[in-house]
């Protein structure tokens, strides 16, 4: 659950950003930039987390009062080698984070930590991941729990679509550059399984949200409403205005869900309300035409 050091929004006096080039970390350092909060962006040209030096080039661009949002991810984490190179740029955060204290620390982290079973999934659910990205994602957040004395906030997003997205994973992403370009979107059987899909400008806004208030503990990202695969391509292919066909494959394993009780983020936000993903998947067609 998450507790706010200040519950009166104050600006932090220096957010870092570490992964500022990434899809994620891109739009939380535009997010703090429209709100007026100087950001120091880290992109991987600046601080290559894998490098030997990477911990001291890191530990010297940190000051004090700053505030630091670690994103930076090889992801998804898809073998062993890229699991270890996580761990890795990990380590090197948490020995400058030690060798440097600041004033607040937010991890982005994922809802794949979850037990796939985990339904309606909350803060407290059991955290069991079945796939090497929550694996990465469960190990850093327990590396960052260990080695810091000082406030950590752990965000968990559900799946994150936006017009910016690299990774063109199965979902809003993929069924968009589809629809776009009047190919067929091609389901997992025929698209039954229901999810929650964020926007990643509400990922932005929550993050942003969480350092104003120098927040600590857990919080999950997501919208509180699942919508099955097909719904989606449904939704895209109206949007893109193209006769789009949708195709259902033979199923190769069984339908699971995944709910939301988004209790806690209501309470910790009440005044935020999420992108209703009618909203969210046209803000992204018009934002990617």
């Amino acid at each position: 659950m998450l507790e706010h050091s200040s519950f009166t929004r104050q600006a932090p006096s220096r957010v870092v950003v570490i992964g500022a080039g990434g899809f994620v970390g891109g739009a939380i350092g535009a997010r703090l930039a429209a709100d007026k909060v100087p950001v120091l962006a880290l992109t991987r040209h600046e601080l290559d987390l894998l490098k030997p030096e990477a911990s001291t080039t890191l530990q010297r661009s940190l000051r004090a009062d700053d505030s630091v949002v670690f994103v930076s991810a090889l992801a998804p984490t898809r073998n062993n080698a890229m699991l270890i190179d996580n761990l890795r740029m990990a380590e090197a955060v948490c020995a400058a984070l030690v060798a440097q204290p600041v004033a607040h620390v937010v991890y982005i982290s994922s809802d794949a930590v979850y037990s796939d079973d985990a339904n309606p999934v909350t803060e407290r659910s059991c955290r069991q991941p079945s796939s090497l990205h929550g694996v990465m994602h469960l190990a850093r957040e327990i590396m960052l729990s260990a080695a810091l004395k000082l406030p950590l906030a752990i965000l968990r997003p559900t799946l994150i679509y936006g017009a910016k997205d690299p990774h063109n994973g199965y979902g809003p992403n993929r069924f968009r550059r589809l629809a776009a370009k009047g190919e067929a979107i091609t389901l997992f059987g025929e698209g039954d399984e229901k999810r929650d899909h964020v926007h990643v400008d509400d990922v932005a806004a929550l993050a942003g949200a969480v350092l104003h208030h120098r927040s600590n503990g857990t919080l999950n990202i997501a919208t509180g409403r699942s919508v099955s695969f097909r719904e989606v391509a449904e939704m895209i292919a109206a949007l893109s205005g193209r006769s789009v066909e949708i195709r259902g494959t033979p199923r190769q394993n069984p339908i699971t869900h995944r709910h939301f009780d988004i209790t806690d983020c209501l309470k910790a936000f009440p005044e935020f309300h999420y992108i209703p993903l009618p909203d969210g998947l046209a803000r992204a067609a018009k934002e990617s035409a």
